[in-house]
C-alpha cells in the first residue's frame, strides 16, 4: 500500500477492512444492482474495440509492453483484452485492493520512475480524483517517449460514488486534459439515450426512491440506450453520457488557441 495520507482524500482508518475499500465493492460485477445497471444500460459500446487497437499499438512499440491500468481493481467494461493477452505485462494499481490489484496506490503520485510503461488505461477514474490534471500529468511522466494513454471520463452523470465523485468533461474539455498528448481517436462513448437514463434513474433517487429501487424504476426505460446507435458526431457527444481519448505522449502541448478549432472539426 502507497498512498500518503497526509496528502490523501482517504484517512488510513478507513483501509483496516478485508477488501481496504472505503466503499462497498463489487468486483466481479455478479450483485443484483450490477446486473440490473448492465440490462438498462448496456454493454460499453466502444472499449472492446478501443482495447484492441491500443493493444495493436502497444504491440507495436515493444516485444513485450507494460501496461498501466489506473483504477484496474475491477476490469473495466470491454478491457478484457488487456488481461487475456499473454505479450502484455499488465500493472494495475487503485485504492483499494481487489486480484487485479498490484499495488494500492494514489494516482495523484503514482510509485513509478519515469519513463516505466509503454501504455496507460484509465477507465472511469477521473472523474473521481481532486485533481484531473495532477493526475494526467502523472501519467504523462511514467509513460515512455510516445507511450500510448487510453481515457474514459463521464460527462451527463449523476454522482455515482458518494463522497469521492468530483468532476465531469465535455469532449473538448477531456481533450484540453490531455493537451500534452496527440490524439489517435477520441469521441462519445454513448449518447444521449443513455445520458437520459441516468437522468431517469436519479429522478427516482430524488423522489425518495432508494438507490436499489431507483435501479428497477428505470428498467422500463431501457430501450432509450438504443437510441444512440442511431446518433452521430458532434450532437452526440454534445449529449454523451462519457467520452473517450485514445493517443499518445507527446512533447508539445495544444495551445489554448487551438480548442475552438478543435470543437468545430467535429462532424
Amino acid at each position: 500500500m502507497l498512498i500518503d495520507f497526509g496528502a490523501s482524500i482517504f484517512e488510513r482508518s478507513l483501509y483496516d477492512g478485508d477488501s481496504n475499500s472505503v466503499l462497498d465493492r463489487d468486483v466481479q460485477g455478479e450483485s443484483i444492482g450490477s446486473r440490473l445497471h448492465r440490462f438498462t444500460f448496456g454493454e460499453n459500446p466502444v472499449a472492446a474495440e478501443n482495447c484492441k487497437k491500443f493493444v495493436a499499438l502497444a504491440d507495436e512499440q515493444s516485444a513485450r509492453p507494460r501496461i498501466l491500468v489506473v483504477g484496474g481493481a475491477k476490469i473495466g467494461s470491454g478491457a478484457d483484452a488487456l488481461y487475456a493477452n499473454p505479450s502484455l505485462d499488465v500493472v494495475g494499481t487503485d485504492v483499494f485492493s481487489s486480484p487485479n490489484t498490484v499495488l494500492v496506490a494514489d494516482a495523484h503520485k503514482l510509485p513509478f520512475v519515469d519513463g516505466s510503461f509503454d501504455g496507460v488505461w484509465i477507465q472511469a477514474v477521473l472523474e473521481h480524483v481532486l485533481e484531473p490534471a495532477e493526475v494526467v500529468s502523472e501519467i504523462h511522466r511514467v509513460l515512455r517517449e510516445d507511450g500510448l494513454v487510453y481515457a474514459e471520463t463521464p460527462f451527463m452523470q449523476q454522482v455515482h460514488e458518494r463522497a469521492y465523485d468530483f468532476t465531469r468533461f465535455t469532449q473538448s474539455g477531456h481533450r484540453w486534459l490531455f493537451r500534452n498528448f496527440s490524439e489517435i481517436s477520441a469521441g462519445p462513448v454513448t449518447g444521449g439515450g443513455v445520458s437520459l437514463l441516468w437522468s431517469i434513474r436519479y429522478l427516482f433517487r430524488t423522489l425518495g426512491v432508494g438507490d436499489g429501487a431507483s435501479r428497477i424504476a428505470a428498467l422500463p426505460f431501457f430501450w432509450l440506450r438504443f437510441l444512440d446507435g442511431f446518433s452521430t458526431g458532434r450532437a452526440k457527444a454534445v449529449a454523451a453520457s462519457g467520452l473517450f481519448f485514445l493517443g499518445r505522449r507527446s512533447n508539445e502541448a495544444l495551445s489554448p488557441g487551438s480548442m475552438p478549432h478543435y470543437y468545430n472539426s467535429q462532424t
